[in-house]
C-alpha cells in the first residue's frame, strides 16, 4: 500500500520539474465528523423520498447511505490541496471532469474519518492542465480504507508547462465505457426539483455557482447550475435500484444540469459492469458520459 506521508509516493519519471515539485507536497489529514442526519440530508438531496424509508429514516432497519455518499467525505480535503503551482493558475477557470469512486468498506451511517490527498497524476493538454487527485478515506479509530477517490479537474489556460500529456490506464478509473451499438437495456426519468442545488449543497460543496445567480453569471451560465456529483448521484441511484450494489463507479462531467429539469440515465448491462450515460431531457444534451459501474456479485444483478 501507497504512504501518502512519503512526498515520493506519486513521483512519476515523465512528469516535468515543475510537476515532480508539486507532488512531494503532503497536506496534513482532514477530519470529516458526521451522524445520521448527514446521511438523511445526502440521500434527500439526490432525490431520495419519504417512501424510501431505508434511505430518509434513521430507525428502519436497513437505513443506509446511498453508495455515493463516498464523495462527500472527501471534499474538503480534495478541493484543499494546491493548484497553483500550474502557470496563470486561476480557480475560476477550473472545470471538474472526471470522477471515481471504489468503495472499499461497508459505509458507517455515522462516526470519525480522516482524508489524505494527493497530486496522483498532472498532464499538460495545450492550452489546459488536467490535473488527477487521489484521496483516501479511512474510519478514523479502526484506520480501515472505507472509500478511495480520484478527483480529476481540468485548468483552463494553464497548460504549456511541460511533461505527460497522456494519463496512465488506471483500470476502472480511465475506462472509456463506451455505450454498445445497442438500445439501452434499461432507461429511468428523474425530474429533479428546482431547489435541487439548494439541498445539495447543504452536503458540504458550498461553490456559488450552484446557488448565486450573479456567480453563475460569471461563469458564462444563464442561471446557477446543479452539482456534477448531484447528478452523478441520482443517476447512480437508478443504477442501485435496477442492477443491485456496485463497488466503483467513474462519470465525466460532459454537460450541465439545471435545476428543475430531468435527468435520464440510460443502462447497458455488459459483464460485471453496468454502463450509463445521462442526458438532459429537455435539451436533449448530454450530462454525463464514459460512465459506469463494476457490480458487487454479477451472479445476483437483477434486471
Amino acid at each position: 500500500m501507497v504512504s501518502f506521508t512519503d512526498p515520493k509516493a506519486f513521483a512519476d519519471p515523465e512528469d516535468s520539474a515543475l510537476v515532480a515539485e508539486a507532488k512531494k507536497h503532503v497536506e496534513p489529514p482532514v477530519e470529516y465528523n458526521y451522524t445520521e442526519r448527514d446521511v438523511i440530508l445526502y440521500n434527500l438531496g439526490i432525490g431520495a423520498t419519504e417512501q424510501e424509508l431505508q434511505w430518509t429514516f434513521e430507525a428502519h432497519d436497513q437505513f443506509a447511505a446511498l453508495p455515493t455518499f463516498g464523495v462527500i467525505p472527501q471534499f474538503p480535503c480534495s478541493t484543499g490541496i494546491p493548484l497553483d503551482f500550474l502557470p496563470n493558475f486561476n480557480p475560476a477557470k477550473l472545470l471538474h471532469g472526471e470522477q471515481y469512486l471504489n468503495i472499499k468498506a461497508p459505509i458507517p451511517v455515522s462516526g470519525s474519518l480522516v482524508n489524505e490527498a494527493r497530486i496522483l497524476e498532472v498532464l499538460d493538454k495545450g492550452k489546459a492542465a488536467a490535473v488527477t487527485i487521489i484521496i483516501e478515506t479511512k474510519d478514523k479509530h479502526t484506520g480501515q480504507l472505507i472509500f478511495e477517490n480520484q478527483s480529476t479537474v481540468f485548468i483552463r489556460g494553464s497548460g504549456g508547462f511541460g511533461g505527460k500529456r497522456v494519463g496512465k490506464d488506471r483500470g476502472a478509473a480511465t475506462a472509456a465505457n463506451a455505450p454498445p451499438k445497442r438500445n439501452p437495456d434499461v432507461v429511468v426519468e428523474e425530474k429533479t426539483t428546482t431547489l435541487q442545488a439548494a439541498l445539495y449543497r447543504l452536503s458540504g460543496d458550498y461553490n456559488p455557482l450552484h446557488i448565486q445567480p450573479e456567480f453563475a453569471a460569471i461563469g458564462g451560465f444563464d442561471k446557477p447550475i446543479l452539482h456534477g456529483l448531484c447528478s452523478m448521484g441520482i443517476s447512480a441511484k437508478h443504477v442501485l435500484k435496477t442492477f443491485g450494489p456496485y463497488k466503483d463507479i467513474k462519470v465525466r462531467f460532459a454537460g450541465v444540469v439545471y435545476p428543475g429539469e430531468t435527468i435520464v440515465t440510460e443502462m447497458w448491462k455488459e459483464g460485471n459492469k453496468v454502463i450509463f450515460r445521462v442526458k438532459v431531457k429537455e435539451r436533449n444534451s448530454i450530462a454525463l458520459s464514459s460512465a459506469a459501474v463494476t457490480l458487487e456479485d454479477s451472479s445476483k444483478v437483477k434486471l
